[in-house]
């Protein structure tokens, strides 16, 4: 079975169907969705924003990422949790998006930075300014993609 068939299938299923025909169950997904992405666009953007020395500048970045950390946790899951659903309503569709498997691709690689790099860099003091810099422009481009992918799947 290819992986066209495989999203076909997926697109087809009752429960998708009938997540398509109603009035209100896709746009709630939705909707908990671009509230997942907001809930870590902030937690990301206080972090960041720290790191570039423009904003909180009497915090320590550590303390900000630790506070911060909970927040970048539950806007992952719900995004995690609804996207899924999302997909698989336009699974067929999505197979021949660009925009769609860059959006995987950079989701995949700001979740392996953003618990591996980030995080190391930020619960430690010795980053120094540059590197610090390097990694908040890193991380927010990233993020920035994975948004900018998602809206472009909308607009083929």
């Amino acid at each position: 079975m290819s992986l066209l068939e495989i999203f076909h299938w997926l697109e087809h299923l009752p429960l998708l169907v009938a997540m398509r025909d109603s009035p209100w169950i896709f746009p709630v997904i939705a909707t908990l969705h671009l509230l997942g992405l907001a809930i870590i666009g902030g937690a990301v953007l206080v972090v960041d924003l720290r790191l570039l020395g423009l904003g909180l500048v009497r915090q320590p970045v550590a303390q900000l990422a630790r506070g911060a950390e909970p927040l970048l946790l539950t806007g992952i899951a719900l995004m995690l949790l609804t996207g899924p659903w999302l997909f698989m309503c336009f699974a067929t569709k999505y197979y021949y998006l660009t925009p769609f498997w860059i959006k995987l691709a950079s989701l995949v690689l700001v979740l392996v930075f953003t618990f591996t790099i980030r995080r190391r860099a930020v619960s430690s003091s010795v980053a120094t300014h540059p590197k610090r810099v390097l990694l908040a422009i890193t991380s927010l481009a990233l993020w920035f993609v994975v948004a900018l992918g998602g809206r472009l799947i909308g607009f083929p």
